[in-house]
């Protein structure tokens, strides 16, 4: 396969992740009419919006301590202050830019520019996301208990099916790039306890600001039984298939929402509403974007995670 090759199929991706999301919008629409989407931007309240903002200053903190325990293994520490800044940035892009992931893209390449190594700052941020949704997708496999025997039986298929091809995209791998995860996985190994506990709090958040964009909806559903629909339906929002967060999080809860008698168009009102004060929720990120301030580095206390090697002609960063 040639560069030319690899370049276009690069181009292709975003624009495909882009018309994933944005078909799964339009078959909703077909299906279910205009009126699930304008209720639940109609019943996005004052209440559920202060929530919003209050609990996502909390997740954000979690997450933002997450990427600097992991940062700072791999060396290229940011102080949790730090962190928090560009977390917030990184989560502003993400919802208001297509893909979902620009944001993310964006601190990793910034951090990694400003830590003068440019693949690790990717890979902190990779190993951050990919934390996070590992725990997350753990919380709702044991959230499946809580949902009828017929809902746990369609999504432990679909679950199974998931790792399945999570695991086949792993052997395709190559051994150098199993080998050097393997490697960096034991150096993160110490922090992974604190990397978990973040991730818990932050789901939990999110739990939080879906149930009661559900409750400004109407829905009058057991909390438990709620919180376990929340799970899975941000377990589906993590899909990089999307409109800036928009399309699989909104079929996941109108699917999901139908299976346990609540109705789809309730469930697509429910994630629309969520989808709305989560948004207005990143909006402080604004304060960050012309923010250059130094990342205020500190000297690690250990061996680096890789060498420090003279670049080579040709040679690009990255993210494994």
């Amino acid at each position: 396969m040639n560069g030319r090759t690899i370049a276009t199929r690069t181009s292709i991706w975003p624009w495909l992740r882009f018309l994933l999301g944005a078909a799964i919008l339009v078959a909703l629409a077909l299906r279910l009419g205009a009126e699930p989407f304008v209720e639940g931007v109609r019943r996005a309240d004052l209440t559920a919006v202060l929530v919003a903002l209050v609990v996502t200053a909390g997740t954000t903190w979690c997450c933002a301590w997450r990427w600097s325990l992991l940062s700072r293994r791999l060396d290229i520490a940011v102080p949790v202050r730090t962190a928090y800044r560009r977390y917030y940035r990184s989560q502003l892009l993400n919802a208001t830019l297509p893909g979902g992931v620009l944001g993310d893209l964006h601190r990793g390449i910034d951090h990694g520019r400003s830590a003068g190594a440019l693949g690790r700052g990717l890979r902190s941020v990779l190993w951050d996301r990919a934390s996070g949704q590992a725990v997350q997708a753990s919380l709702a496999v044991a959230a499946l208990v809580l949902l009828p025997a017929a809902v746990r039986s369609d999504l432990g298929w679909l679950l199974l099916a998931v790792v399945g091809i999570g695991l086949a995209l792993t052997a395709a791998l190559p051994a150098r790039v199993r080998r050097a995860t393997v490697t960096e996985l034991r150096t993160l190994r110490p922090v992974l306890p604190q990397v978990a506990l973040a991730s818990v709090l932050a789901a939990i958040g999110h739990v939080v600001v879906f149930v009661v964009a559900a409750r400004s909806v109407g829905v009058t559903a057991p909390l438990v039984e709620l919180a376990a629909l929340a799970l899975v339906v941000l377990l589906a929002s993590a899909l990089p298939l999307s409109v800036a967060g928009w399309g699989p999080r909104e079929g996941a809860a109108a699917w999901l929402f139908a299976d346990v008698g609540l109705g789809a168009e309730t469930g697509l009102s429910v994630a629309v509403a969520f989808g709305v004060v989560s948004l207005v929720a990143t909006l402080p990120g604004v304060l960050t974007l012309a923010d250059r301030r130094p990342a205020d580095r500190r000297p690690a206390d250990r061996t680096p995670a890789e060498p420090v090697e003279a670049p080579t002609s040709g040679q690009e960063p990255t993210r494994g």
